[in-house]
């Protein structure tokens, strides 16, 4: 049986640049978002980020802050998939994250891929206010349904919108919005044409377009990206389920973090 809905989860943390490395500055966790901290080398704080309710259903609440504070590195990812169950009608789930990145500083938000499934109701906020000599990369992976069980998910809605700002302009927003039988949705040609997984990956820094041609060969035939204007790059990546998915995803994760890949992702 579900757990019952209306959990909650707060998590702020920030990374700053002390001692030749990027450290904890500040830390606050409650309800079933938790921080852990794996041992790593490099110069940047590494989080692996949780949900101790065991998924997200009609009614929870959950909202991340994360900031690279000036000159720091801060890497996030998930310990695992989230899935979205079930909503009682009614209830909607509700993920707000908000991302601060400093002068100089760079942030990575790379969770794990998002299960849907069917009957889900799900809206999920990303906002991000950056420096102009700041880097954010940003990517979100979701799934519909589990292949292994031959789930279609014939019932959901699902809403995910971005707003990146830059040196205070608004300079990305996308909202991705489905809803009823998402089964029959991604079977058209001009939404997934068959995929049942898709990501999307965002690079906001300064000539973050030269990365494009490198981007497009990453990801093979199972995408498009474009240099939407100065300092921002845009690519969403559809396959047929989340193992091929992954299969362009982590070479287009190593090619914009120069090799860096979370080590929740290599399990």
């Amino acid at each position: 049986m579900l757990r019952q809905p209306r959990a909650r989860g707060d998590l702020t943390l920030s990374a700053r640049w002390r001692g030749g490395r990027s450290r904890i500055g500040q830390l606050r966790q409650q309800g079933s978002f938790k921080a852990l901290f794996p041992h790593g080398t490099g110069p940047a704080l590494r989080a692996v980020f949780l949900n101790t309710g065991g998924g997200v259903t009609g009614g929870d609440r959950f909202t991340l802050r994360a900031e690279a504070e000036t000159d720091a590195a801060l890497s996030l990812t998930s310990q695992a998939a989230e899935r979205i169950y079930r909503a009682q009608p009614g209830e909607v789930g509700r993920v707000a994250t908000t991302l601060t990145v400093g002068a100089g500083a760079s942030l990575h938000w790379l969770p794990q891929e998002t299960i849907v499934f069917d009957g889900a109701a799900l809206e999920r906020r990303l906002s991000a206010d950056m420096a102009e000599t700041g880097t954010l990369l940003a990517v979100e992976p979701l799934i519909f349904g589990r292949a292994a069980m031959r789930e279609r998910v014939q019932d959901a809605r699902i809403e995910d919108r971005w707003r990146i700002r830059r040196g205070g302009r608004l300079v990305f927003a996308d909202t991705l919005r489905m809803a009823g039988d998402l089964d029959a949705l991604l079977r058209r040609p001009g939404v997934a044409d068959g995929a049942g997984a898709m990501a999307s990956v965002l690079l906001v820094r300064p000539n973050a377009g030269d990365m494009a041609m490198r981007l497009r060969d990453a990801i093979g035939g199972q995408g498009a990206c474009s240099a939407i204007r100065d300092g921002v790059l845009f690519a969403r990546i559809v396959a047929e389920d989340g193992f091929a998915l992954r299969q362009s995803l982590i070479p287009a994760i190593r090619l914009l973090t120069g090799g860096d890949l979370p080590r929740p992702w290599m399990l």
